[in-house]
């Protein structure tokens, strides 16, 4: 029996936050926050207090209760990925199993997979499946830089800053049930891994006032630019010659949603029609990682994603060293 995915759960923390929060209202009619690459989001929700371990059960005991599962002894494997973990050298993933009550035999917390980790996240619960390693899994993408770093007084006003939103998006992987997982394909470009770094002059475990900041490097914008509007719709092709359908048969794509011109590139490469792209972006901005998890189960409660859909998630990581994408005969 395929992998199938059962449910999906989310947990969004505190109020919205409006945009007035970076800019003033003169500032959101520069070029610059009109620009598709920085436009400004509505509205996006900032992580105050919540440790991430702490918004994975905020997300995934609802899931479980709405199932009627017991966490105890219903994971077998327990992944996250974390924007920026609350322990540094433990991760979160143990944090998370005590809170929800589980005994996972397998806790991993996969850094590197940014917001292509969802997709990565299912190839490998696939091989595990299939080697029968494991049974079940809960999957975790937490998104918590918003309300932590892009909230810095100095840094807050970077174009940058303004785009991204805290949440987090779970779902729970099962060999027996679900909506079964037809095909995913995983793309690793190491050789762009330091494409991303941080603003500064000390080392972010050095002590110091100065606000660090997710940066690129301004020279290679334009080729992280063409990077990133290329390696979905090749992941996404990828899957789709694996399980023979064209791109355009595609009944709903869930893709990260870093902005709008990427959702508008990715969508018209692949021949799917804007209303069969879901977009997340005005609501909840950038959530990173958590952005396909989050857009997913929102458009089961919403009824954007039904029976028999066949639907594929994608995302590209960080300056574009990962992408992943993963084709689901969505049946729930």
């Amino acid at each position: 029996m395929p992998t199938g995915i059962r449910d999906f759960g989310s947990y969004l923390p505190g109020p919205p936050v409006p945009a007035t929060f970076f800019f003033t209202e003169a500032e959101l009619a520069s070029p610059i926050a009109s620009n598709p690459l920085f436009k400004t989001p509505t509205t996006r929700h900032h992580v105050r207090d919540e440790r991430a371990a702490e918004m994975i059960a905020a997300a995934a005991g609802p899931m479980f209760a709405r199932l009627g599962i017991e966490p105890a002894g219903a994971v077998d494997l327990l992944i996250t990925n974390v924007m920026l973990p609350d322990h540094p050298i433990t991760g979160s993933g143990a944090e998370a199993s005590q809170l929800l009550g589980c005994s996972p035999q397998w806790i991993t917390d996969l850094h590197n997979g940014g917001c292509a980790s969802f997709g990565y996240m299912l190839k490998i619960v696939d091989t595990m499946i299939t080697a029968g390693a494991v049974r079940t899994a809960l999957l975790c993408n937490v998104q918590n830089g918003a309300g932590q770093f892009f909230s810095q007084p100095k840094v807050r006003k970077s174009p940058y800053a303004s785009v991204a939103g805290d949440g987090c998006g779970v779902a729970y992987v099962s060999a027996t049930d679900g909506a079964p997982l037809l095909g995913a394909s995983v793309l690793h470009a190491p050789e762009y891994a330091r494409d991303l770094g941080l603003t500064g002059t000390r080392k972010y475990w050095e002590p110091g006032t100065e606000e660090l900041m997710v940066s690129f490097p301004h020279e290679k914008l334009g080729d992280i630019i063409a990077r990133g509007n290329r390696l979905v719709p090749e992941a996404v092709t990828d899957v789709c010659k694996q399980i023979g359908v064209a791109t355009e048969d595609i009944d709903v794509l869930i893709t990260n949603q870093p902005n709008k011109m990427f959702l508008q590139n990715w969508r018209r490469a692949l021949g799917v029609p804007e209303e069969r792209h879901l977009d997340s972006y005005e609501e909840f901005g950038n959530l990173y990682t958590a952005g396909v998890p989050v857009t997913f189960e929102r458009a089961l409660r919403s009824g954007a994603v039904t029976d028999g859909d066949l639907v594929v998630v994608a995302g590209f990581a960080h300056a574009g060293d990962m992408a992943s994408a993963a084709a689901i005969r969505w049946r729930g």
